[in-house]
């Protein structure tokens, strides 16, 4: 699918309805109290903007939390008073309050979901008005995430806003920010597919009115696919819902990757012949199922799982991104070959979940219920989820929401919520599975089980024992959960690029502050080969795609900063692991030599690792082929063992071939028994408390 096609979805202005970009000539302020005057220490900003993309980034515990003031002027056409004004923020963190002309539009807690606010009353139609929203990110008990532990929680209008204009008869607006269209599928199959679209009108005139919806699917090349009429009349008074059924013959089915095929749904609403509302949204037409024991069919067909979680935030820009950030972390998730992406831990931009949709990502989506319990949370928890669903309802990528990640104590009330939550994701999205995430090794954790997956998050090596030993995990749980659903919902290891040790052991030294990039490349060669043989695992995230910021912790040596992404934070430089997981996943070639960082060698025998799923490498030490080799934990990985360094400089080359194309890669390693003075650090003998994990 284009990228045009893609945005065909959310063009304006749509028939009658306009959608204006509220994005340019803010004025920002940082104030704890609201500001008795507004003439001074006022900064220019567009949004996307946020006040921590430095504080909480290079330092810990230095950050601004608390309360922030935007302001601008708008101007309505004095034509539009008989229109209705929205104002939607897709993002801002964490709590709003929005003023027109000094009277409150609302109030909003949650900084992932988007929320739309009416203005229309308020606004003076052809005079300047001033809209002030004030914007709290402190941390607080009854919105989640309730600390900025896991990761910070940038403040700021840190989404696109849009102000949208429309009928006095319309599409809802302000149905949780939901497109106020809602289109559900069943009995799909590549001969038929059921669909029913649930329309959402307000009807705001005096009296009722009679108007037609009339919805249009179009093939990707702009083709009329099916066109559906519904003539329907509106009340004065309420929210009024009303329902399309048709069945939709030989359908082009929506196969992730391999053909992520997408009608563009048109709903229009007419009155009189003219249409005076109208929503595109996207329709895939797909079937999900998770086998245990086997894995996910996508319409009947088996898929792998290769999964990879994202953070939203970039060096430098924090949480306030383009499209173009979004673009390029997809992008470097498809060059890996992942499958899946698992959105941790709150909900993403609109625009990310999107391109899913035309990339054909399978979708993991989540709240930021996450490490803590404060007992407060209960009501922000329902209302981040009906946002998230509601919101997200129609995009085909997803196929689970998530309704928490490492929560426990107290633990009636964490369960009780639990189930209350899993209750409403059924309610609101029948179609769906639901996960929750336990960061124990036990299956049978109490908070774990009211969800149809139980997401684990383990870090064996990392946290706690050796590397190895999610092998007996997984063993363990085949042979007493046998009917669980279980995916490996996180594992993986601090990677510093700039602490490199030749040979590492069989667990890390997370409290050393010593986080070898090698380390790290050692832990996802053993475990990937593990979960690669167990199809009971029917899903594996890697944690993480990319460096994020911690602003609490430091890590590595470097503040704020949590290095378990494959890609660092600037998405300059891939990791060896980055490399690994490509030769696994990704059907591009893949010819690569890792420790190509480790470049100070002290061992003069070494062994040499290649990754290549293009064959048999040939390896080259200054110029002499190693022919002898063993294969590693997957049949893309090459080990040349006992081969000798010359003093000084040793270039390692690797070259294999496929379909009459040859490759190469080359590194150079420095080897010197002076080179021992460098480095003062070694694995571990033996495992102590130091190194036993929290």
């Amino acid at each position: 699918m284009s990228l045009a096609f893609a945005g065909m979805f959310f063009a304006s202005p749509l028939g009658a309805r306009e959608v204006i970009s509220f994005n340019d000539n803010w004025l920002f302020k940082k104030a704890e109290n609201f500001p008795k005057t507004f003439d001074e220490e006022w900064q220019q900003v567009s949004v996307p903007h946020t006040w921590n993309a430095e504080d909480m980034q290079v330092k810990k515990n230095i950050f601004y939390a608390g309360a922030a003031y935007y302001k601008k002027q708008y101007t309505p056409d004095a034509n539009f008073r008989e229109k209705r004004f929205f104002l939607r923020f897709q993002g801002v963190a964490a709590v709003a309050e929005v003023y027109v002309n000094n009277s409150i539009a609302g109030k909003h807690k949650g900084g992932y979901g988007a929320f739309a606010i009416e203005i229309s009353t308020l606004l003076k139609p052809g005079e300047p008005n001033e809209i002030i929203v004030k914007v709290d990110n402190a941390s607080r008990p009854d919105v989640i995430p309730i600390n900025h532990t896991l990761f910070g929680v940038y403040g700021g209008i840190y989404r696109p806003v849009e102000l949208i204009i429309t009928d006095k008869v319309n599409i809802a607006v302000t149905d949780y920010a939901s497109p106020g269209v809602y289109i559900s599928q069943k009995n799909v199959t590549s001969k038929s597919a059921d669909v029913t679209i649930k329309t959402k009108l307000e009807n705001k005139n005096k009296e009722t009115k009679e108007v037609t919806i009339l919805t249009t699917l179009y093939e990707q090349n702009g083709d009329k696919k099916a066109e559906y009429s519904l003539p329907v009349r509106v009340l004065p008074q309420g929210r009024q819902v009303f329902e399309q059924h048709f069945s939709i013959k030989k359908p082009h089915l929506w196969q992730g990757l391999e053909d992520p095929h997408l009608y563009k749904t048109v709903v229009q609403i007419l009155s009189e012949g003219e249409v005076i509302d109208e929503i595109v949204q996207p329709l895939g037409l797909r079937h999900f199922e998770l086998k245990n024991n086997d894995g996910m069919y996508l319409n009947g067909k088996k898929v792998p799982m290769y999964g990879v979680c994202r953070h939203q935030d970039w060096w430098q820009k924090g949480s306030a991104l383009s499209n173009l950030e979004h673009e390029t972390d997809l992008q470097m998730i498809r060059e890996i070959g992942a499958t899946t992406i698992r959105f941790a831990h709150y909900q993403q931009a609109e625009y990310i979940y999107s391109k899913c949709d035309s990339m054909g990502f399978i979708v993991w989506a989540e709240i930021p219920f996450v490490n803590r319990v404060s007992t407060e949370e209960a009501d922000n928890a329902k209302q981040q989820l009906t946002e998230l669903i509601r919101q997200n309802y129609n995009h085909p990528s997803i196929y689970v929401w998530g309704l928490h990640n490492e929560v426990y104590t107290p633990y009636n009330y964490t369960v009780a919520l639990t189930t209350e939550l899993n209750d409403l994701a059924k309610s609101e999205d029948p179609s769906r599975y639901t996960v929750s995430v336990n960061g124990h090794q036990a299956v049978d954790q109490a908070s774990n089980l009211n969800a149809d997956i139980q997401g684990i998050n383990h870090y064996f090596g990392w946290y706690g024992g050796e590397i190895g030993d999610i092998e007996n995990w997984v063993k363990g749980m085949e042979q007493e959960f046998p009917d669980h659903k279980i995916i490996f919902s996180e594992y993986g290891a601090e990677a510093n690029i700039y602490q490199q040790e030749e040979m590492v052991g069989e667990f890390g030294r997370y409290f050393s502050q010593f986080y070898p990039e090698t380390f790290a490349t050692k832990f996802h060669e053993i475990q990937w080969g593990v979960i690669a043989q167990h199809p009971y695992l029917l899903a594996s995230y890697v944690w993480n795609m990319f460096d994020f910021a911690t602003p609490v912790n430091t890590q590595g040596g470097v503040e704020a900063r949590n290095m378990k992404g494959l890609v660092t934070f600037d998405r300059e430089v891939k990791k060896d692991p980055f490399y690994w997981y490509k030769a696994n996943w990704s059907k591009e070639p893949v010819l690569y030599l890792t420790q190509r960082r480790a470049v100070k060698r002290v061992n003069k025998t070494t062994p040499v690792t290649v990754y290549s799923n293009i064959g048999v490498p040939r390896l080259f030490v200054n110029g002499v082929e190693i022919t002898h080799y063993r294969q590693g934990t997957t049949p893309v990985h090459y080990i040349f063992e006992g081969v000798e360094l010359k003093e000084g400089e040793n270039i390692i080359e690797a070259k294999a071939g496929t379909k009459g194309i040859s490759y190469d890669d080359k590194i150079v390693w420095d080897y010197s028994e002076d080179n021992k003075l460098l480095n003062n650090y070694s694995p571990p003998k033996k495992k102590t408390e130091e190194h036993i994990g929290l």
